[in-house]
């Protein structure tokens, strides 16, 4: 194994690096792209595996979920064991775990399947950025690249459903994992040649039991918050959230404790690392919950196929791969305080725009407020990373790219989570069933608008009225739970924005 030592920051990258880069938004594309290609696919799986609420919201968040919870083990390992090592190792296993998720037979099945393809792409995210580190040591280009994995990341989350859309167009459901095989085969066949080897010197022996401790504080906070949000103060949530919380706190006690922990908590002292990070989270948790309600608005409102939903989210991918590239260039002439408060402030006005969206003439409403909420949150998402990726020194970056990505997947993961939960809520609170219906379509119709749309399909051509009232109530339901997330998205931009102008301030 070659083992490749940082140099100054003069260095300058040449094509091998900026080829070895575009091997690099291969996976970054397709972790994204996974974690929204469900979107447009729920109806079809609602139909096919008939799986609960409680188990359409775990197929959506156990991959998010699970992503968040191994990141910081998977990016300790790289630095030990090699990160283009680890790289490749989990691009075998994200290829095997997509072929599990494709042919599932039941919901159950899908849930264990998105776990283990969870666990699996936390091995590519850390990995990904810590080797862009090791590639780019000028700080300009070092930024530009961060930047393109920026981009790549918040291109493939809005493209998903345009991919997804294809292929439900033309195959079952389960087509949307099967993208994931070949992206993972050229990896295999490319990364060899292209990228380098970094391994930490002397980075000492995986410490377990911090291992066990970072899932035990991570994943029953996560857990108790969803039922929080989903069934409201409980004291089974509390005493779970409270027990991550314990946990946690043990988890940070044994790293300040070992001589090679699992995460460095000395990173959190560099400047704009910490507010940039909670930036990050935040941020994330609108974007989620937002692109939840968006994509289903698509479908279960306007009534599109899941083809004419995907080409309508072109524009924000668009959009977020302008505003990403854009950034590294308005940070040189602007603070970079200003540039990621101004890019939060376009994201709130685009989320103020779901507010006004109803259920009749909405759409462009809808599409105008998403790709502002989406060029708005560019500055962050590339510059934010870099300053978390950046001010670590080469030896930590697994570390810092981790923590980067923990953020970012963890909080869109806790956006389809809380953000879906309040919707829901607001659904289920304001619909009306219509008067005549049968006890199993009145279940359906207060289930949720998903069932109420597959059930209204489902009557027979002569109960065309009957069918016709379940889905304008169900739709009018549906948009309220719009218009609420689309304003608590609202509140969240302009609180990143706040945090930027206060606190990022001291890094510019």
């Amino acid at each position: 194994m070659s083992v490749i030592s940082p140099v100054g920051a003069e260095r300058l990258a040449g094509r091998r690096e900026w080829a070895g880069l575009a091997v690099l938004a291969l996976p970054t594309l397709l972790i994204s792209l996974d974690q929204s290609v469900l979107f447009l696919a729920l109806p079809h799986l609602a139909e096919s595996l008939r799986p609960t609420g409680t188990q359409s919201l775990w197929i959506m968040d156990v991959y998010g979920f699970l992503i968040a919870g191994f990141l910081i083990t998977m990016g300790a390992l790289g630095n030990r064991i090699g990160r283009r090592r680890l790289l490749l190792v989990g691009a075998v296993a994200v290829a095997l775990t997509s072929l599990l998720a494709a042919y599932a037979t039941s919901a159950e099945m899908l849930i264990a399947a998105r776990a283990l393809l969870g666990v699996a792409a936390a091995t590519l995210m850390p990995s990904t950025l810590a080797l862009i580190n090791s590639m780019f040591h000028d700080a300009g280009q070092r930024g530009r690249a961060i930047a393109v994995w920026a981009g790549c990341f918040m291109a493939g989350t809005a493209l998903g459903p345009v991919v997804g859309g294809l292929l439900l167009e033309r195959f079952w459901w389960g087509s949307v994992f099967l993208i994931g095989v070949p992206v993972m085969l050229v990896l295999l066949v490319a990364a060899p040649r292209l990228l380098p080897e970094y391994k930490e010197p002397g980075g000492g022996p995986l410490d377990l039991l911090s291992v066990v401790l970072s899932l035990g504080a991570v994943l029953p906070v996560i857990h108790g918050l969803k039922e929080l949000a989903r069934h409201g103060w409980s004291p089974v949530a509390l005493l779970t959230i409270v027990a991550g919380a314990a946990v946690g706190t043990a988890f940070v006690t044994r790293q300040r404790r070992l001589a090679h922990p699992l995460l460095d908590l000395g990173l959190f002292r560099g400047r704009g690392f910490t507010a940039a990070l909670a930036i990050l989270l935040v941020s994330m948790v609108a974007t989620g919950g937002g692109y939840l309600f968006i994509t289903g608005y698509l479908q279960l409102v306007a009534g599109l196929s899941p083809m004419e939903a995907g080409l309508w989210m072109v524009p924000s991918a668009v959009a977020s791969i302008v505003a990403a590239q854009l950034a590294p260039t308005l940070a040189r002439r602007f603070p970079v305080y200003l540039v990621v408060a101004g890019g939060l402030l376009v994201a709130a006005a685009g989320y103020g725009l779901l507010v006004l969206a109803g259920p009749v003439g909405g759409l462009p409403l809808l599409v105008a407020g998403f790709v502002a909420a989406f060029f708005g949150g560019g500055p962050i998402g590339a510059l934010g990373t870099a300053l978390v990726v950046g001010s670590a020194p080469p030896e930590r970056a697994g570390s810092a790219a981790a923590l980067s990505s923990v953020c970012g997947d963890l909080g869109a993961a806790l956006g389809v989570a809380l953000l879906g939960s309040l919707g829901t809520a607001v659904y289920q609170g304001t619909v009306t069933t219509p008067e005549g219906l049968s006890p199993q379509l009145k279940e359906a119709v207060l289930n949720g608008a998903d069932t109420a749309v597959v059930a209204a399909q489902a009557l027979p051509a002569g109960a065309a009225e009957q069918a016709a009232r379940v889905l304008d109530a169900a739709r009018e339901a549906y948009t309220n739970g719009v218009n609420t997330v689309g304003a608590v998205c609202a509140v969240i931009a302009l609180g990143c924005a706040a945090l930027a102008v206060t606190a990022l301030r001291k890094a510019s």
